[in-house]
């Protein structure tokens, strides 16, 4: 199989489009549950920090327990139901049971999710780049997810990804090892920086401590050498989805925006394409 994979890259490409849809649809479950198991987890905290009586136990709460189920009747989704993006279309945007619309929002994640494996591996090819790389999308797309729903980045995705991309970069999976040391110390203090500086002058928060440790995370798996591209890319996306947001929202410009997103696109962007788009870049200004 691995022959196959290797020798046939479409072949390869056509795995990674539907593992991706798989991936994508708990990918969904991840966004939805994992915030409300982070609540779950601090008010116990809180509460035995603050001596008061622990709340009554419930029900199981995990990524696992209890299953899928509609948000708005609790009909129970069964396995046909559960089909990334097929079932969708089948049901028509609707639940089977109350008819109410499933957002939009399910399959598009799906679909996504799908490309970007693709992405990876059509750019890496059969190996253990396009399975790290893989796996590093799918946490990016995790994190983006819940960033924009709650504006967190939790440390339960972030962190173990910034120390799994020093890991592998220490066989030099993607980067030498020194540069991604850089690079994770480089991204998280240039925000950090620039987070107080912004404090300082202005005695407000300019961004969330969680988007010190994604640059970070970037950093770790890329090096320091994709850190002002993505910075760049991200600053533009920033600027462009907040003049997007304050059209269609007549939102305020004070108004709070996560910024992880634009950071893990454009870290993702950097990360596969950065020499390229370097190049072009230096070509075109008659620097090559």
């Amino acid at each position: 199989m691995s022959l196959l994979l290797s020798e046939y890259p479409w072949a390869f490409v056509g795995v990674a489009l539907v593992l991706g849809l798989i991936v994508g649809s708990f990918l969904n479950v991840l966004a939805w549950r994992l915030p409300k198991m982070l609540e779950r987890e601090w008010r116990a905290q809180a509460h035995e920090i603050l001596d008061l009586p622990a709340e009554p136990g419930g029900p199981a709460y995990n990524l696992m327990h209890p299953n899928s189920c509609c948000p708005r009747c609790n009909h129970p989704i069964r396995p046909w139901e559960n089909i990334p993006v097929l079932s969708y279309l089948l049901l028509r945007g609707h639940c089977a049971h109350c008819r109410e619309p499933i957002g939009l929002r399910y399959p598009l994640t799906e679909l996504a999710c799908a490309l970007i494996c693709a992405a990876v591996a059509w750019h890496f090819g059969f190996g253990w780049q396009a399975g790290a790389v893989m796996l590093l999308s799918w946490g990016l797309l995790g994190m983006s997810l819940i960033d924009l729903d709650h504006q967190l980045l939790p440390d339960v995705l972030v962190l173990p990804l910034l120390w799994l991309g020093l890991i592998l970069n220490s066989a030099d999976l993607l980067t030498p090892l020194p540069d991604a040391v850089w690079g994770a110390v480089i991204g998280y203090m240039s925000l950090w920086c620039l987070f107080w500086l912004f404090k300082l002058a202005t005695g407000k928060d300019g961004m969330g401590h969680g988007d010190f440790k994604l640059l970070a995370l970037l950093g770790a798996w890329g090096g320091w050498q994709i850190l002002p591209m993505t910075l760049l890319m991200a600053s533009l996306l920033g600027v462009f989805a907040g003049l997007i947001l304050l059209r269609l929202r007549k939102a305020q410009v004070s108004a709070p925006m996560p910024f992880g997103p634009c950071l893990a696109i454009a870290g993702w962007i950097a990360l596969l394409w950065g020499g390229q788009i370097t190049d072009f870049y230096l070509q075109s200004v008659g620097f090559r």
